[in-house]
């Protein structure tokens, strides 16, 4: 997977800024457009994803995007060699040279080559902090680690001051500005140095921006069942209650609510959790390591599959606060007294249900005490996944896609009035991709074709794995892939319908697709003998063999649909 980002993503994604900017005559443009991948974070249904994986996933991802700006540096230094002797350097530019330990006697009146090789040799040490592996060359020692991007990106600017006020603007644009991004230029401009900083400097200073030392953002996720197994166990060994699976929703909540209340720990000292709990426990601990080594942008997500109640939602913040090797978690404060999460809690609404449920869950979420100030601290975003693969085994292809339709268009009614009166944000994360009963098809369209105000500047978006090669691979047919993207949701932002859908309209797709879900439910859950059909006319458990997936093609031993999952049905 990681590959795609070496011939496409990595080059490409500044290219497109460049051209926007371009276009814009000059005008700075924020970096809209990033990736995320949940490749060691997505425990839903893999016993396989732990911790370690998660810490693996991440370390892999920053030796790739870590060995990309070296290889950019060292392409910068062999190119510039300019010489103190024969040109004047601002004196941000000579302190940066003279503060590298590069004591090489050829260079010292190279400023430029000073600064890269000291620049280099901190990106070595950094590559070696983070992954334990070794830079491909050196010309002095890795030292003096960069611990944040910022501090990388902070040196790019320096070099693209100078080189503008020399006259190099075209390679401070094709490489450097790659690496950074959004800077202040009126000292570039003022020195003329356009053709350098252009042809060089812009897409490694954007790549910076965008990719920073984690490559990618990790969602995480998990079943709710799952968490709802971990505090049962937490709640019993704390003797806060024995039978918390029992308890009914609303004692759940009032049970929930008081925990994030409490500033006191659930954990107790000495007890002999089971394994499980402490596979799980190991994930949030590792996130905040990932936090802590690579920033906050490594990992953002937590989405909850399966989310029916707001329990569902509650115990994830719990769960953040409840780390077994450490008093602070990702979760800081009590609720109602400046409480803020490191981490957005993401629900995924999946079958037909869930997805006529999701406004009511949301509303009664956010109606709780202290959760809306909890959100808002937290950087006032609300992303809420919305389950393509699920809803069609569920109801069938035309159900799912018309409760997708109403679910979006409640959600954003629920979330109209936070905005406004709050400023939290909704951002609508879509499951699809891949095969037409997975919510596949032409991106394109299918942006376009979102609910009025659904999209507002802002989606996600998944690229399923069958089809990632075909739109990809090779990369002038990524960048036009990515661009259509950019391209769609800017339409879907600016270009307002010219009317709404007709009562007519909406009652008849209504009544089209109660029909399609009985007709569907009928075949599939209620004829007797399909699912020995289905299992014997499709190669269905050789499939299942193949070490081929992301997870087991069923949630439990048996030939039932209903614990079939949705991709192997799709």
């Amino acid at each position: 997977a990681l590959s795609y980002y070496e011939t496409t993503f990595l080059k490409e994604i500044p290219k497109i800024y460049a051209q926007l900017e371009d276009s814009l005559e000059g005008n700075s443009v924020a970096s809209f457009l990033k990736m995320g991948q949940w490749i060691g974070g997505d425990r839903d249904g893999n016993p396989n994803v732990s911790a370690k994986t998660l810490e693996y996933a991440i370390s892999r991802q920053a030796e790739l995007v870590l060995r990309h700006y070296l290889t950019e540096i060292h392409y910068l230094g062999r190119e510039l060699s300019v010489s103190a002797l024969l040109l004047k350097f601002p004196k941000p530019m000579r302190e940066l040279a003279a503060a590298s330990p590069d004591a090489n006697e050829h260079r010292q009146d190279e400023p430029y080559r000073r600064a890269l090789t000291g620049i280099y040799s901190r990106l070595a040490a950094t590559l070696k902090m983070l992954t334990g592996t070794d830079a491909a060359r050196h010309a002095i020692p890795p030292q003096n680690p960069y611990i944040y991007s910022e501090e990388f990106l902070s040196d790019l600017k320096i070099i693209e001051d100078s080189l503008v006020s020399q006259g190099a603007k075209a390679l401070v644009d094709r490489r450097l500005r790659g690496l950074m991004r959004a800077v202040d230029e009126d000292s570039l401009v003022s020195q003329g140095a356009k053709a350098l900083v252009d042809r060089r400097l812009r897409g490694l200073m954007r790549a910076v921006e965008v990719f920073g030392f984690h490559l990618a953002t990790i969602d995480l996720r998990q079943s709710s069942d799952m968490h709802e197994t971990v505090l049962a166990e937490l709640l019993n060994a704390s003797l806060i209650e024995n039978n918390y699976s029992g308890l009914s929703e609303l004692d759940k909540q009032t049970l929930l609510v008081s925990l994030l209340s409490d500033p006191r720990s659930l954990r107790v000292v000495g007890h002999q959790y089971s394994d499980f709990l402490l596979a799980e426990l190991a994930i949030f601990e590792m996130a905040k390591k990932v936090h802590h080594a690579y920033g906050e942008n490594s990992i953002r997500h937590y989405i909850i599959s399966h989310t029916e109640t707001v329990s569902d939602l509650l115990e994830v913040l719990l769960l953040q606060k409840v780390l077994l090797q450490k008093e602070v978690g990702l979760l800081h404060g009590t609720l109602g007294k400046k409480a803020s999460t490191d981490l957005i809690v993401v629900p995924l609404f999946e079958t037909i249900e869930d997805l006529r449920n999701a406004a009511p869950i949301m509303q009664a979420f956010y109606a709780l005490p202290g959760i809306l100030n909890l959100v808002k601290r937290s950087g006032a975003e609300q992303d809420i996944m919305l389950g393509y693969s699920d809803s069609n085994k569920d109801g069938g292809i035309v159900t799912s896609n018309w409760e997708l339709y109403c679910a979006e268009l409640a959600l954003v009614k629920v979330f109209e009035p936070l905005e406004l009166q709050h400023g939290v944000k909704l951002r609508l994360f879509h499951g699809r991709g891949g095969t037409v009963g997975r919510g596949g098809g032409p991106s394109y369209e299918a942006i376009l074709a979102q609910p009025p105000g659904t999209v507002r500047g802002q989606i996600r978006l998944t690229e399923q794995g069958e089809v990632i090669g075909s739109k990809y691979a090779n990369p002038e047919i990524g960048r036009r892939n990515l661009e259509t993207l950019v391209a769609a949701t800017l339409e879907a932002t600016l270009l307002k319908p010219s009317k709404q859908a007709s009562k007519a309209f909406l009652d008849a797709a209504a009544s089209i697709s109660q029909s399609s879900m009985s007709a569907y439910r009928h075949l599939v859950y209620e004829t007797p003998g399909f699912a020995e059909y289905f299992f014997d006319a499709t190669p269905i458990r050789e499939i299942a063999k193949l070490n081929i997936g992301s997870r087991p093609a069923s949630r439990k031993a048996g030939q039932k649909i209903e614990d079939l999952r949705a991709i192997p049905w799709g």
